[in-house]
């Protein structure tokens, strides 16, 4: 079925495609940055990975969403790049036929949930707010880790964001801004929460 709607995908859609898959690229390499990992103490685990994967994914989704056309299209294809490249991940690590769908599905879930809980303290700059929802859901609640300085890399990353043209984006293109050299003081937070954010599974 998809080979047939790559068929009858208008050029305009195959470039939106395209874009979408370049920038999720993009987005993969910085959250592999091991800076993350070692630095502020995100787990290095299939489920941190994912976590930080879906953060900068989340981050270039509401750069776009709210821009004019074709923002909220390049979204949708960056959002498709991304569960795309998780059906072929599953696959490839042994996962059965009827086992891929439900845990995309479930992946999917996890992502729509923290990019929810992301999004309003995203757009109101919020820095102690993020930094204490990143800890309910990267870290799960557990210390060890500096959400704090996690959410200050992610606002940075927020501004450098809005100065890139939605025409370069548009063909794909991403840059993401250097990382903050010194170590800032972490805010207080909250004692830690039961569980994480509600819209997490």
């Amino acid at each position: 079925m998809a080979f047939f709607s790559g068929l009858l995908a208008s050029p305009r859609q195959r470039r939106i495609e395209r874009a979408g898959f370049g920038l999720y690229a993009s987005a993969v390499k910085a959250a592999r940055t091991p800076y993350y990992f070692t630095a502020l103490g995100v787990p290095d685990t299939l489920d941190g990975r994912f976590d930080l994967v879906g953060l900068f994914v989340a981050l270039l989704i509401h750069r776009l969403r709210h821009d004019q056309a074709p923002g909220p299209d390049l979204a949708q294809a960056l959002f498709d790049a991304m569960f795309s490249d998780m059906d072929i991940n599953l696959r490839e690590m042994g996962v059965g036929d009827m086992s891929v769908a439900k845990r995309v599905r479930t992946m999917w879930e996890g992502f729509h949930g923290r990019a929810s809980a992301y999004e309003p303290l995203l757009t109101a700059d919020d820095e102690p707010a993020l930094a204490e929802s990143l800890r309910r859901n990267v870290w799960r609640g557990e210390s060890g880790g500096d959400p704090h300085r996690l959410a200050h890399e992610i606002l940075c990353q927020k501004s450098h964001l809005a100065a890139i043209s939605l025409a370069a984006l548009a063909q794909g293109e991403v840059t993401f801004a250097p990382l903050s050299p010194a170590p800032l003081s972490p805010a207080p937070l909250s004692p830690a929460q039961p569980g994480p954010d509600r819209t997490q599974p």
